[in-house]
């Protein structure tokens, strides 16, 4: 695999035009010898969480509504969440890395208590076949860098592509200031 394992991001290169992709950052949920899974992170929708799935309406990170984690099985819903301090992990809690980790929704909400800083719930994910990832990142349609807790839950993720570049060390970072349209340059 080409660095990819559960935790990092994928953000989108210019050369990636799949318009479920681009300009999209993609959090790394699971990654092994059989294909990858992960969540676009940059596209909220505007269906309210609480419309879907009221047991959870106070319990998610503002914007308080689904984000669109891929154009597969869009029907689904995938939780992910950010512990609270080094306590133990809830019931229905399953770590991607470090304090980050999914939450099944069947969970209770009740059982969560105190337990959780943060948890966005997304509809559908992003996955890829064996192989199949590294073929795109080999092509240039991928960037793999380290994410932080705070690239899962912002508030206006309008700017996570820019900021998440932004930070990167080198002449990634220079990639940030690319305009929407390079035609318009």
């Amino acid at each position: 695999m080409t660095g990819v394992e559960a935790g990092v991001l994928l953000v989108a290169t210019p050369a990636l035009n799949d318009p479920n992709f681009a300009d999209s950052v993609v959090l790394v949920l699971d990654a092994d010898d059989s294909g990858v899974l992960g969540v676009v992170l940059n596209r909220p929708s505007g269906l309210p969480v609480a419309e879907v799935l009221d047991a959870w309406r106070d319990v998610v990170t503002e914007p308080d509504v689904l984000f669109q984690g891929g154009p597969v099985m869009a029907e689904g819903a995938l939780a992910v969440a950010l512990l609270h301090g080094s306590q133990e992990p809830p019931v229905g809690f399953r770590e991607v890395t470090g304090q980050l980790g999914l939450i099944d929704l069947d969970t209770p909400v009740e059982l969560l208590g105190d337990s959780l800083d943060a948890l966005r719930i997304f509809a559908g994910y992003a996955g890829w076949g064996a192989g199949q990832l590294d073929g795109e990142i080999a092509t240039g349609s991928w960037y793999v860098v380290p994410a932080q807790a705070d690239d899962v839950f912002r508030e206006d993720p309008s700017d996570l592509w820019r900021d998440v570049l932004r930070r990167q060390p080198g002449d990634l970072a220079w990639h940030s200031t690319r305009p929407v349209d390079p035609d318009l340059n």
